[in-house]
C-alpha cells in the first residue's frame, strides 16, 4: 500500500493571520483556528511573507502558532522554474475567507483528486 501523501502548505502572514490597523495587530482568529487544526491533521506548513523570514517567525510567535511550522519563508521576488506557478501541477491557491471552512482531506482531494 502506498503510503499516504503528505498536504505541504505555505501560510500568508499579513491579511491572512493577522490584520494590520496602523500600529494595532489584529488576529485572523478563523485563520489561526484552521492553522492549528491543519498542524493537528498533519500537513507540513511553511510560514512566509513579503516582510521576510524573521517577520514571518515573529508574527507566528505572537499568535501562538510558532511549534506549527517546518520554517519560516521570506517571498520569493524571483522564481526559477520551467514552469509558471499557475501551471504547476497539485497546486491550489485558497483565500483566506475560504480557507477556514475547509478540512485537510478536502485540501487532499482538491490537490490529488480522488484520495482514500
Amino acid at each position: 500500500m502506498p503510503e499516504p501523501k503528505t498536504l505541504i502548505a505555505y501560510v500568508d502572514i499579513d491579511d491572512t493571520l493577522i490584520r494590520s490597523f496602523g500600529s494595532k495587530r489584529i488576529p485572523m482568529t478563523d485563520m489561526v483556528r484552521h492553522v492549528r487544526y491543519l498542524f493537528q491533521e498533519g500537513v507540513a506548513l511553511y510560514a512566509w511573507s513579503s516582510g521576510g523570514g524573521e517577520y514571518a517567525r515573529a508574527s507566528a510567535r505572537e499568535l501562538g502558532l510558532e511549534e506549527c511550522f517546518q520554517a519560516f519563508l521570506p517571498k520569493p521576488n524571483v522564481i526559477i522554474d520551467d514552469q509558471s506557478p499557475a501551471d504547476w501541477r497539485r497546486l491550489i491557491h485558497v483565500r483566506p475567507g475560504l480557507a477556514a471552512s475547509k478540512t485537510a482531506h478536502q485540501y487532499a482531494i482538491d490537490v490529488y483528486g480522488r484520495v482514500d
